[in-house]
């Protein structure tokens, strides 16, 4: 879908769930997204265009978008005015004095200057648990973290193939550096909703002086960093998620699909937008790695499970090899889905990181989750794998949610409830 493509009655898909998120989070649409931009959807276009005063056409264009952005991003900008307070605007914008002082760290509530403008975090979580997951959905609420929770810092590491920026998140001051990655494969889009809830559940009760999954929140942040990228592969969840526009690379990616006519397509779609498997790309046994697949008949690009032609051709891949040889991080979790269960140990390491076990011990007592040795066939070539052969620190691979990828949405409760005291226990883990 191109970035100025106006959305109107019939159509369906990714980008009409994102606008029915913001229509529910203004309180113009009271169902949960369904994709179907049919009359309810409609009438609520219409109502939330009389309010904000624009042409009530029901059409949703720049303006409406330009609109609604905030209810996406979950924060408004406001200019302070004569006699404003944080109490007066807490109550104007429905939400409380506390989130405004956090997102204005700077600012004397007991003088603000008129003409100054203040972030005003909205009246609820910034992400969301019952939408489709894309790019730029990931990106808008990334955003509105970053505003929301000015302690926050981010920066590009690199780019996709179609160019897409893969943005890496930290939160923390202590030296002990935990790196979470997500979404190497595009149908397992799920598990950038699992990762984000985390940073914003740690960035809350680090405000509120409390605890995250049973850690001290401010305690983890004076010992520990944690570093998040939360989708390596965009392109590829755009993808199968229908907001690309048609292009030579979409047009060949569609090819590469229908060469391999036994993977259901787009649900079975794991690579990136060249046909190449993200997680198959890192000189850790590569080689192995490529005489398995190709024995399998993956010898080209692929919905799933093609090497790619040498290790680390792909951006993705690539960009995170050097912003991980950047830093200094003291373990690595890389989410996937599905099993309920944490690899680490392999027949294939050639080190097995001293504090490895007990670490992953934790990890599952606090999530649920089984703790496994890795399959000896998926040993090769993963960010797992290359992590922990490079720097004999602990690796791990976590597998969330059951069933077949992609898991539904319906899911995410229970992996919010799940993986937040996983990470927080990976923190603490690595803080003592």
């Amino acid at each position: 879908m191109a970035k100025d493509e106006i959305l109107r009655y019939g159509d369906k898909g990714t980008k009409v769930e994102e606008l029915q998120l913001e229509l529910r989070r203004a309180g113009f649409l009271p169902s949960a997204p369904d994709g179907i931009f049919g009359p309810a959807t409609q009438r609520a276009v219409r109502e939330f265009q009389q309010a904000a005063g624009l042409k009530s056409d029901g059409l949703v264009g720049p303006l409406t978008k330009k609109m609604l952005r905030p209810y996406l991003t979950g924060y408004a900008v406001h200019t302070v005015k004569k006699g404003d307070t944080f109490w007066k605007l807490a109550q104007s914008y429905a939400t409380d004095a506390e989130a405004i002082q956090t997102a204005n760290p700077s600012v004397n509530p007991n003088n603000l200057r008129v003409g100054s403008r203040l972030i005003i975090p909205l009246g609820f979580p910034v992400v969301a648990n019952d939408v489709t997951y894309s790019s730029s959905l990931c990106t808008a609420f990334t955003e509105g973290l970053l505003a929301r929770y000015p302690f926050l810092e981010s920066r590009n590491i690199g780019k996709s193939v179609l160019g897409v920026p893969l943005q890496a998140i930290s939160m923390g001051k202590g030296s002990a550096e935990l790196f979470v990655n997500a979404a190497h494969h595009a149908n397992e889009w799920i598990t950038v909703p699992v990762v984000l809830h985390f940073l914003e559940s740690y960035c809350r009760a680090w405000a509120a002086k409390g605890e995250i999954g049973g850690q001290n929140a401010q305690r983890l942040y004076e010992l520990t960093t944690l570093w998040l990228v939360p989708m390596v592969d965009p392109d590829g969840i755009d993808f199968i998620n229908g907001v690309l526009p048609n292009g030579p690379k979409v047009l060949a990616a569609r090819q590469y699909a229908a060469d391999y006519p036994q993977i259901s397509y787009p649900q079975g779609w794991k690579a990136n937008i060249n046909g190449v498997d993200l997680n198959l790309q890192y000189p850790a046994n590569w080689e192995t790695a490529r005489r398995i697949k190709f024995a399998q008949g993956f010898t080209s690009p692929a919905p799933r499970d093609f090497v790619g032609r040498a290790p680390l051709t792909e951006p993705e891949s690539a960009s995170l090899v050097r912003f991980t040889q950047s830093r200094n991080f003291a373990a690595s979790l890389s989410y996937h889905s599905q099993g309920q269960v944490i690899y680490w140990d392999s027949p294939a390491q050639s080190c097995v990181p001293p504090s490895g076990e007990a670490l992953g011990n934790a990890l599952a007592q606090a999530s649920g989750y089984a703790l496994e040795p890795t399959p000896a066939a998926s040993a090769n070539a993963g960010y797992r794998d290359w992590f922990v052969q490079s720097f004999c620190r602990p690796g791990y691979t976590v597998e969330v949610g059951s069933g077949v990828n992609p898991l539904p949405v319906s899911q995410l409760p229970d992996l919010f409830r799940q993986n937040d005291p996983l990470i927080a226990a990976a923190l603490h883990g690595i803080s003592r």
